[in-house]
């Protein structure tokens, strides 16, 4: 079975930083593709970023491109998020999620860690 922990999330004022991880048990990283989502209070899960199997191609949402990094770890069955010049409505609770490609879309993940909460105050 697929394990996906997340953890870094924390309260940052505006403008800090942040890097979330997230580790793959039960199986190695290297057979998926990863993402991250996040969903605000009272909104829909949005995409964030997504790596493939490799790290050599990655996907940004526009509202982060800039800002965030995702980034992984085979030898660590790790990814990350680095998150600079964060914002207030970067504010939610991020997930990281397991697919066997990369992907934009939340449909074709099989797998999700249990999230973690990501605050940023003004």
């Amino acid at each position: 079975q697929v394990q996906l922990v997340e953890s870094g999330g924390g309260l940052v004022q505006a403008g800090g930083s942040l890097r979330l991880s997230c580790v793959v048990f039960g199986r190695s990283s290297s057979n998926y593709g990863m993402g991250w989502f996040r969903q605000a209070p009272g909104k829909e899960r949005e995409f964030v970023a997504t790596i493939s199997r490799s790290g050599e191609l990655t996907h940004h949402a526009d509202s982060v491109k800039g800002r965030f990094t995702i980034s992984r770890d085979n030898a660590r069955n790790t990814v990350y998020l680095e998150m600079n010049m964060l914002k207030p409505e970067d504010t939610a609770v991020y997930y990281c999620a397991a697919s066997p490609a990369m992907s934009k879309t939340s449909g074709t993940y099989s797998y999700w860690g249990q999230g973690t909460q990501v605050t940023v105050s003004s």
